[in-house]
């Protein structure tokens, strides 16, 4: 089996000495692994970051077996960022995400163009509002569809609407730039209560019932961008 694509680094590892087991997500064949062979050289390390983009050659015996890659760097796209540590950690969180979220080999070019428009998005000003939308797109994506405005009330005090959910006579808000879709919203605690929302579905309806532990790398970005 051979076949080129354009593809995201999502992780790697180290095998052996000289190489790494790399997973990409691709254009046409969604998320791939396979073998880099002299990964740990200069003139490979030096781009070989999560979240670059790559043309990438695939080749393998045949389906069931590991095969091998040969890379050439398309994009790039995280070394802009390496003196953001909010977006870098944002950046290694994401891919990270859609690694453990994604099937292996599984085609999914909405997901692919997803990542696209997850870097276009770090170059806005409120670009933590727009990672929350983002990550509701993915979630519907897989499968996951919150569908908060289906399950929200709405109340109107002194002019300004609040959303709530009700469980067990309690209200639970609900911020409120989430059901008008107002992605240039400003106020910070009100979107990292958002980020709080997102984070509690993902990991109550699909982290949890699939038995996957919640990623450092998540927990790492959450706290970050607090300060």
């Amino acid at each position: 089996m051979q076949w080129d694509d354009d593809g995201y680094l999502l992780n790697r590892n180290r095998y052996g000495e000289n190489s790494a087991i790399i997973e990409f997500y691709t254009s046409v064949h969604g998320k791939v692994s396979g073998v880099l062979y002299g990964a740990t050289s200069k003139k490979i390390k030096n781009y070989l970051l999560v979240g670059n983009k790559f043309h990438i050659s695939f080749k393998s015996k045949n389906e069931n077996q590991l095969g091998y890659f040969k890379i050439e760097i398309n994009e790039i796209t995280t070394p802009h960022y390496l003196d953001n540590p909010k977006k870098l950690s944002c950046i290694i969180s994401t891919m990270n995400l859609v690694k453990l979220l994604t099937v292996d080999n599984q085609t999914n070019n909405e997901i692919f163009k997803l990542i696209n428009i997850f870097f276009e998005n770090l170059n806005n000003d409120n670009w933590i509002n727009e990672l929350i939308f983002w990550e509701l797109n993915l979630f519907k994506l897989i499968g996951y569809d919150l569908e908060l405005k289906s399950i929200v009330s709405k109340e109107t005090i002194n002019g300004e609407n609040f959303y709530f959910v009700s469980s067990n006579d309690q209200k639970k808000y609900v911020p409120s730039f989430l059901i008008e879709n107002n992605k240039n919203e400003k106020n910070l605690p009100q979107i990292l209560n958002g980020l709080k929302l997102v984070t509690d579905f993902l990991d109550k309806s699909i982290l949890k019932p699939n038995n996957i532990t919640h990623p450092k790398s998540r927990i790492d970005f959450l706290n970050i961008i607090k300060n």
